[in-house]
């Protein structure tokens, strides 16, 4: 099955795989950007595990394949810091391919940026746009949660954070917050879980996501 939705022309999200519509954005992305032929096989997915084959019609899709379901991939969870830029597009993202279940934004003591109001409810739409297109760009069937943003001290006493001289990841680290570029405030610090090290090298903030996301993605050192 997953052989079958590498193998598509295309893969988007849906909001029902058992009548796919696709968004008029796909629409568009699907015959003036891919420009896919008539007949061509696109996968849908409904970002909650389930997904299909349809055939693109030249404006629309068909279904044509069975629905099948994916079981829930085990829980994992990415807080940042709110960068600047474009890099939390960036992050979201990456974290999005490499099946990431819970991203959460942070607005933590020594942060420069902050989003309140009408701003965090744009940013926050434009955040979950970018995770649906890269669940579909990776083929993926579980869209992550996008949340946020909320202050750091109150989920840190449920994180890791990630923290120059904290103690090696363990398999138990499955939820892992990376701070801003200033570094996590003592009263954060004290607030956390734990802290667990990424290294010997100052990290940008897009870089530490990155990274703990590989952490989450793979196994740790020493399991099988």
């Amino acid at each position: 099955m997953i052989e079958a939705l590498r193998r598509s022309a295309a893969h988007v999200v849906v909001d029902d795989v058992a009548l796919p519509v696709a968004a008029d954005d796909d629409v568009h992305h699907l015959g003036r950007v891919l420009r896919l032929r008539a007949g061509e096989v696109v996968t849908v997915t409904d970002g909650r595990g389930s997904w299909r084959a349809t055939t693109w019609t030249g404006a629309g899709l068909e279904p044509t394949g069975d629905v099948h379901t994916l079981p829930v991939p085990e829980s994992s969870t990415l807080a940042f810091a709110i960068p600047k830029a474009e890099r939390p597009e960036w992050i979201v993202q990456k974290a999005t391919e490499l099946r990431i279940g819970r991203i959460v934004l942070l607005h933590a003591d020594r942060s420069v940026v902050r989003w309140d109001g009408e701003r965090a409810a744009r940013q926050l739409e434009r955040l979950r746009s970018v995770a649906r297109g890269a669940l579909g760009q990776s083929r993926g069937v579980w869209l992550p949660a996008v949340e946020g943003p909320v202050d750091a001290a109150s989920v840190l006493p449920g994180l890791v954070v990630a923290e120059p001289g904290g103690r090696p990841r363990s398999v138990a680290d499955r939820a892992i917050a990376v701070g801003p570029e200033g570094g996590w405030s003592p009263r954060e610090l004290e607030l956390a879980r734990d802290a667990v090290d990424l290294g010997d090298s100052v990290l940008r903030v897009e870089t530490a996501a990155l990274t703990v996301c590989a952490l989450l993605w793979t196994p740790s050192v020493g399991e099988a």
